[in-house]
């Protein structure tokens, strides 16, 4: 382990020459990788350097208990041991988790989709809830959140909507959320106060620049049509939505929020390299099948993973066994305790498979 932290040490020093050098400074694609290289790293050479810092003073005080001290600084010492120790061990922890491997993912952008699945107009409202969740989130994070694609019921429901979230590290926090969310409430629509079970789907996908999913001209097909909003009213009467397709697979990527019609195919293309790019994530991971699944899952959105109880104010995360009583909190944003809890049992899972 120390060999590897000396060597990303190596490396941060390195960096910070390279980015002094007028060079690179002047080559904005040099200046913007080795950035970005460095930030990727600078967590790791802290808790290195602050390691080999707390190492020294725990020897250097390990060598003044050999010598003849009075009882009272004798005290002093052993308790500067006792806590330079326990340092020791709280850093060689977090070295541990920042030498896991790191999905290479986890600093991008993310595209969200949510769908209104089982429950007609209450699966379509509770996805409404969903996307509130989401970008109350995502306001609190410092991120930005931009509407790609909206189908909406007659009640302000979403039979579907397309989003994206942007901000660094929005999908190493988000990736987990992809699977099916189960809602048990009174509907507005009931008339009997009886409570009912709905699910609504969210798929979340790391965007995909277009040197990591080429997409050629002559594979898509390109349709316009006019937006439309609830009950089908018009939006605008130009035809300025999107619809791509693209030949070889047959995937379909719809944008209708902005008025332009470039900008729209340009947010559909977005969408449809997530989705491209998923299919062949979802493909290399089924190679691997037969290793252990992964409690937090893979991102299959007919899993169940999570229940929303209003009755109780409740909710259940199902792959990890959590179970939080501030419902009206998280869906107000407040998913941070839910996602760390997911992340420790990721980091959990990954330092077993190391050992």
């Amino acid at each position: 382990m120390l060999d590897k932290l000396q060597s990303i040490a190596d490396r941060y020093e390195k960096l910070s020459e390279l980015l002094c050098d007028p060079d690179v400074a002047n080559d904005s694609k040099k200046l913007r990788d080795y950035s970005k290289e460095q930030s990727d790293i600078q967590p790791t050479y802290e808790a290195y350097v602050e390691y080999k810092n707390v190492i020294e003073e725990l020897e250097a005080a390990k060598q003044m208990l050999g010598e003849k001290l009075d009882d009272e600084m004798r005290e002093m010492v052993k308790m500067e041991i006792e806590e330079l120790s326990s340092k020791q061990k709280e850093l060689e922890e977090k070295i541990r988790i920042l030498l896991l491997p790191k999905d290479p993912n986890d600093d991008k952008n993310v595209i969200v989709e949510i769908r209104g699945a089982a429950g007609g107009d209450e699966a379509a409202l509770f996805a409404a809830d969903l996307y509130r969740m989401y970008t109350r989130y995502a306001d609190a994070q410092g991120w930005r959140v931009e509407l790609m694609d909206a189908n909406i019921n007659d009640l302000g429901g979403f039979k579907e909507v397309i989003f994206m979230i942007n901000g660094r590290g929005a999908y190493s926090k988000l990736k987990y959320e992809s699977g099916a969310h189960r809602v048990q409430r009174i509907p507005v629509t009931e008339s009997g106060g009886r409570i009912h079970t709905s699910t609504s789907t969210v798929a979340v996908m790391p965007e995909v620049e277009e040197v990591e999913v080429e997409i050629l001209d002559k594979d898509i097909r390109v349709d316009t049509f006019c937006s439309s909003g609830a009950g089908g009213q018009s939006v605008n009467t130009t035809k300025s939505a999107v619809r791509v397709t693209h030949i070889p697979t047959g995937i379909v990527a719809t944008c209708q929020d902005g008025k332009s019609q470039n900008d729209n195919k340009v947010k559909a293309l977005q969408v449809l390299r997530a989705r491209i790019y998923d299919i062949m994530r979802q493909e290399e991971e089924a190679k691997y099948a037969g290793e252990r699944k992964s409690k937090v899952g893979t991102g299959d959105r007919s899993e169940r993973i999570r229940t929303y109880n209003f009755p109780q104010s409740r909710v259940t995360d199902h792959r990890i066994g959590l179970t939080l009583h501030k419902l009206d909190a998280v869906m107000n944003g407040d998913m941070e305790e839910i996602i760390a809890a997911l992340t420790l049992t990721e980091q959990a899972e990954l330092m077993e498979k190391a050992e």
